[in-house]
């Protein structure tokens, strides 16, 4: 008998020593794909991180629905996030940044009236503007413009925050198939990726699958509605109010 509760004893030595090293070590709670982040948000970050800085696609929640992410500035691990969503190469995929005041590292913001952008983000918005040459030329090499975005989301931004440049971010669904809210609507897509970080349900709506609105401002003056979304009225709204007319 004192053998066996001894035994016992060792047993949950060794849990309790495990549990400490897998906080200690981000990378330990990648047990499985799928990493709840509101019991790990930190260390969730932190492999965030790190698996995106070795070049790796991962899945996770945004303001509006589930998005893939990988290094925009890293030209294979881009080629692995068109190969795993299915993407046309044709087809531009937007960047994200982690504060408004980083927009301009990326696209020209010069034109924009001041305040515009803090008007407009952080939130389910994505602008088009012209990129700088700071951009991966092997992010969309045939277009002259980026969309970039701002999320709402302390998750997502800390993690750009800490890589000290952007993310290639793109909804994870495959390509030309509905958005996601949860992670078991892209469960097609589980084996290909690295990571799948489950912040839960994002809304429930039809309008919470529409994604981000996105406008672009490139031309002075004046903005374009490329997808509707789902802010678009209040997002004209805050245009018309800094002056800018409708192309």
């Amino acid at each position: 008998m004192l053998y066996l509760n001894l035994k016992h004893f060792k047993h949950w030595i060794y849990k309790i020593e495990f549990l400490f090293y897998r906080f200690k070590h981000p990378k330990q709670i990648l047990m499985n794909k799928l990493i709840d982040i509101k019991k790990y948000e930190q260390q969730a970050v932190s492999l965030a991180v790190k698996l995106i800085n070795d070049g790796s696609v991962v899945a996770l929640p945004t303001d509006t629905v589930y998005g893939l992410a990988t290094d925009a500035q890293n030209p294979s691990a881009i080629g692995k996030l068109y190969n795993i969503k299915g993407r046309n190469l044709q087809k531009p995929i937007a960047i994200c940044t982690h504060h408004v005041n980083d927009i301009g590292n990326w696209g020209k913001i010069g034109h924009l009236p001041f305040g515009l952008l803090d008007a407009l983000l952080p939130g389910p918005v994505t602008v088009v503007l012209q990129r700088t040459p700071s951009l991966n030329i092997a992010l969309n090499p045939e277009e002259s413009n980026i969309a970039i975005r701002v999320p709402n989301s302390g998750f997502v931004c800390n993690i750009v925050s800490d890589l000290k440049k952007p993310i290639a971010l793109t909804s994870a669904n495959e390509s030309n198939k509905p958005s996601t809210l949860k992670p078991i609507e892209f469960l097609i897509l589980w084996p290909k990726l690295d990571a799948i970080f489950d912040g839960g349900t994002i809304g429930s709506s039809l309008e919470s699958r529409q994604g981000s609105t996105i406008i672009d401002l490139t031309i002075n003056n004046h903005y374009r509605v490329i997808r509707t979304g789902s802010a678009l009225l209040n997002t004209i709204q805050k245009l018309h109010k800094f002056g800018l007319k409708e192309l």
